[in-house]
């Protein structure tokens, strides 16, 4: 998978995708990311990115121009499955999006700044918009970053146990259960005896039964979207 990130602060994005899972996918060759400075493209001698809004109001708007060159760029140089557009006022991430993402071959990430951009920008190129939650950051690099950590850690090959990934929280509209791992009795907090027993059709019942539960109490809302 190739992935294509454009940013107003490229630096922002160095250490997320150079450690841990993003890493180990990238050293074997599964997904290559390439992040894009936008201020390259920018107009005039000062590199413009960014300008007054039309009608009035606080704060600066993407323009559209540097942000087309790039993407028109791009798209000269391969075929992108997905072009994405990080904004709050998008559909929030969920573990489906990131399922369906990861099977793709080439997708282009936009990172928003400022107010935003120019709606032409979203009413031409973007295929796809996404909210990482009902807040809003500093700009769109850290949330590229999240969509990016969720949909590579799915391609197969990139965790060394595959099953893990299929195991986690959401794949299934529910949260995972509880966990644990040595020692079995910690200060007279004991792991609960079915995961001691060997009996793994009834470890799986009783994991199915805990998930279920933790999501009623904690996210009831998964379970009325089935």
């Amino acid at each position: 998978m190739r992935i294509d990130i454009i940013s107003v602060a490229p630096n922002l994005l160095e250490s997320p995708f150079n450690h841990s899972i993003i890493k180990r996918a990238k050293d074997k060759g599964l997904a290559e990311i390439i992040i894009h400075d936008l201020r390259k493209y920018g107009l005039g001698n000062y590199k413009q990115i960014d300008d007054t809004q039309f009608g009035g109001g606080a704060g600066m708007v993407m323009m559209i121009e540097p942000i087309a060159n790039c993407i028109c760029k791009l798209q000269s140089e391969r075929n992108y499955d997905e072009v994405i557009y990080m904004t709050p006022d998008a559909k929030t991430l969920n573990q489906s999006t990131a399922n369906t993402l990861s099977l793709k071959e080439n997708i282009l990430i936009l990172t928003g700044h400022y107010k935003g951009v120019d709606q032409r920008i979203r009413d031409k190129y973007i295929t796809k918009e996404i909210s990482i939650g009902d807040y809003v950051l500093t700009g769109g690099e850290l949330a590229a970053a999240v969509l990016v950590d969720a949909v590579v850690r799915l391609i197969p090959g990139v965790i060394g146990d595959e099953q893990s990934a299929l195991t986690d929280s959401f794949q299934d509209n529910l949260l995972s259960p509880p966990v644990y791992t040595r020692p079995a009795n910690y200060e007279g907090m004991k792991v609960p005896d079915i995961l001691l027993s060997g009996n793994f059709p009834k470890i799986e019942d009783w994991r199915s039964e805990q998930a279920f539960k933790r999501t009623e109490q904690i996210r009831p809302d998964l379970i009325k979207d089935e």
